[in-house]
């Protein structure tokens, strides 16, 4: 039987912060940076919010910080592109899997940057470059910290000038110090092993980094067969306080692979606990097997959240190859196992498996009349169709199979879309002219709201997310993207990367009522041919989300809108600074991992309740937006913020906080201003 599903290939503080949080003196050092990392007022257009003296002055909020807000309409520029303002064409960085972080703790968000399957860096000068640590200055510029950093400090040999390779990055305290240490995903064949694995990389607590155990699970080293990182998802799936990883499996060059939960022990170890707790998948062997989602996946992406608001985070797998996406559903109750629910859920493919406008089935059928289901098919259109070569994405004895009318799925962004309180899913996915109806889009999936997890799929024309094409031949590449409030209405709005194809360009929707969408003409949004990666953060401290985008030439050859290198572009936000929001930090206490990841905050104001969760990478390959959570507030100058740790008993605290300002919040503590927004 052929098988041939093709494949194509912020945290603030630290130890500083800790010491800040709980009232260190005025002499500490904890004071000395905070001021320093609120202080760049006459950059960063923010008024410098001075430590308390003492534990009790964290009694008196400061008084709001607000406007009549803001909220965009047609004929309003919302972005503007200053790379150069940021000194990135200075630096050159190119790639497309980007993060936002601020791995050095001093409160301004920094970015990670890496190639598409980056192989080790050359420092020397003129070397060549595929990964890049940059650090925000918090002056309106970011400087190339990738070597002094040791992020890519290699296992083997004593070259300074050479840095480990690996393109899928992402961040989390595993060792609860007050730091964050990054996962460094390398795809490793045991087979024919290289010198240099995934590895985690524990932050010292300076801004550097060193390797972690040796001994991890992690590496890679022990799997029987390829293992190549679609993404590093920190999470704490069992609520335990230490941080585990979810690691989807992409497969070049080899067939799909199991995906892999790693559980850490706090301590900087992994143990593969993929099996124990439920997560096992079967080769491609079976018909039944995969139409049922219970095969391996051409994993592309992974994302972890809670789709049922029981506290425990669900695994989600997206799918390359028209094979179906998987989403686990945590079962908690102290057993914290995983039910495959990717069929029920409405996830792992759409309704649509109407083959017959397909224009390589059409061939087929007309080639081969008599053969099952051919009876009635029409003629193709657009290809000539005079060999069985034609017919080059089509495979009769499977194709007409329900695993394989699924999607190319690439990125799944998770949040609460529609502010009813449960997280939707807003799905990337690969779109062809010629195979028709049956080819699933990138759209958003509505959260049903049921306890076992399951969402309805408007479509793009009741959602407002419609794409148009011109001419026959059109294709469409949405992998990346972003979730964001860019206008601060308290409503999410959506970026997303349409990439490698002629003719594609970054597209951009602001919600404009409850799951609904207008496109942001490009001229007034964010103008960027074949934009593929994104990350977001306030990464000039004005009260408003940037986004950084990276630019695929994967196709340049046969179009004539790419720029000269992929290098990433800056887009500043110059509609938001002037509305309100309240932005939080959190740092998790006994019981919660020290980084908040799994963290639920709630927000109220002005009859709007919106819901987003501390992010532990996610994507299409590797992204992660800033740990510091954003809430736009439309015309309101105070917000109700409740938070629900991930500890073992959901602990929930509830604050009143001003608008016009980020806040520490410390597990048990009191919100602590970091800075605060100009005054209008």
């Amino acid at each position: 039987m052929s098988m041939r599903p093709t494949l194509l290939v912020t945290l603030v503080s630290l130890t500083a912060f800790a010491c800040w949080a709980a009232g260190c003196g005025s002499d500490s050092e904890a004071d000395t940076s905070v001021a320093g990392a609120a202080g760049a007022a006459d950059d960063g257009g923010v008024e410098a919010a001075e430590p308390d003296a003492d534990e009790d002055a964290g009694d008196t909020l400061p008084e709001p910080i607000c406007s009549q807000g803001t909220r965009w309409s047609s004929g309003t520029q919302a972005f503007k592109e200053a790379t150069a303002d940021w000194k990135l064409d200075v630096i050159g960085a190119t790639g497309v899997r980007i993060v936002a972080v601020d791995y050095d703790g001093d409160g301004w968000a920094d970015l990670s940057v890496a190639k598409t399957g980056a192989v080790g860096d050359d420092f020397a000068e003129g070397g060549a470059r595929t990964t890049w640590l940059l650090r925000n200055d918090g002056k309106h510029a970011f400087a190339d910290a990738t070597k002094a950093s040791g992020l890519r400090q290699t296992r083997v040999g004593t070259d300074p000038n050479k840095g480990r390779a690996g393109d899928v990055v992402s961040f989390g305290d595993v060792d609860g110090d007050g730091d964050l240490d990054a996962f460094v995903g390398l795809g490793i064949d045991p087979k024919n092993p290289g010198d240099e694995t995934t590895e985690l990389m524990r932050n010292k607590g300076d801004g550097t980094f060193e390797l972690g155990p040796a001994d991890s699970a992690l590496r890679g080293v022990d799997l029987p067969s390829f293992g190549a990182p679609a993404t590093g998802a920190f999470v704490d799936f069992d609520r335990d306080g230490k941080l585990d990883i979810w690691v989807p499996q992409a497969a070049p060059n080899s067939s799909p692979q199991q995906d892999r939960l790693y559980q850490g022990d706090g301590a900087g170890r992994f143990t593969d606990v993929t099996i124990d707790r439920g997560l096992k998948t079967s080769a491609w062997s079976s018909i039944a097997t995969l139409n049922a989602a219970k095969a391996h996946t051409y994993a592309w992406s992974g994302t972890v959240c809670d789709l049922n608001n029981d506290g425990n985070p669900e695994l989600l797998s997206a799918s390359y190859g028209r094979a179906p996406n998987h989403l686990w559903q945590n079962t908690g109750n102290g057993e914290y196992k995983f039910v495959n629910r990717s069929i029920a859920s409405g996830y792992a493919f759409d309704e649509r498996v109407d083959w017959t406008d397909n224009e390589s089935a059409r061939c087929w059928c007309k080639l081969h009349p008599t053969d099952e289901d051919c009876a009635g098919v029409p003629a193709p259109k657009y290809i000539q169709c005079t060999k069985d070569d034609d017919a080059f994405r089509w495979d009769h004895s499977n194709d007409r199979e329900p695993f394989r009318l699924g999607g190319n799925s690439a990125a799944t962004l998770c949040t609460d879309v529609d502010n009813d309180g449960w997280f939707d899913l807003v799905t990337g996915e690969i779109m062809h002219w010629d195979v028709g109806a049956s080819s699933d889009p990138a759209e958003l999936l509505v959260n049903a709201k049921e306890t076992d997890v399951r969402f309805t799929r408007p479509g793009n024309e009741a959602t407002g997310l419609t794409r148009k094409h011109t001419g026959v031949d059109w294709n469409e590449g949405i992998m990346s993207g972003a979730v964001l409030d860019f206008d601060n209405d308290g409503w999410i709005d959506l970026y997303w990367g349409d990439s490698d194809y002629p003719g594609a360009h970054g597209l951009l929707y602001q919600q404009d009522s409850a799951g609904h969408f207008v496109a942001v003409p490009i001229a007034e949004g964010i103008d960027h041919h074949r934009s593929h990666g994104a990350a977001v953060a306030d990464f000039d401290h004005d009260g408003d989300l940037d986004i950084v985008v990276g630019h695929s030439t994967a196709r340049c050859s046969t179009g004539g809108d790419c720029y000269p290198t992929a290098q990433i572009r800056y887009f500043e936000n110059v509609i938001g600074q002037g509305g309100n929001f309240v932005q939080v930090v959190l740092e998790g206490g006994a019981g919660t991992n020290r980084a908040a990841i799994g963290a639920r905050v709630t927000v109220k104001a002005g009859g709007v309740t919106q819901t987003r969760e501390v992010g532990g990478g996610h994507g299409h390959f590797g992204a992660q937006d800033d740990l510091a959570l954003h809430f736009g507030l439309g015309a309101e100058c105070t917000a109700e913020v409740t938070i629900r740790w991930p500890d073992a008993s959901l602990t929930t605290e509830t604050f009143t906080l001003p608008a016009g300002h980020r806040f520490a919040i410390a597990q048990g503590g009191k919100p602590k201003v970091l800075w605060s927004r100009a005054k209008p």
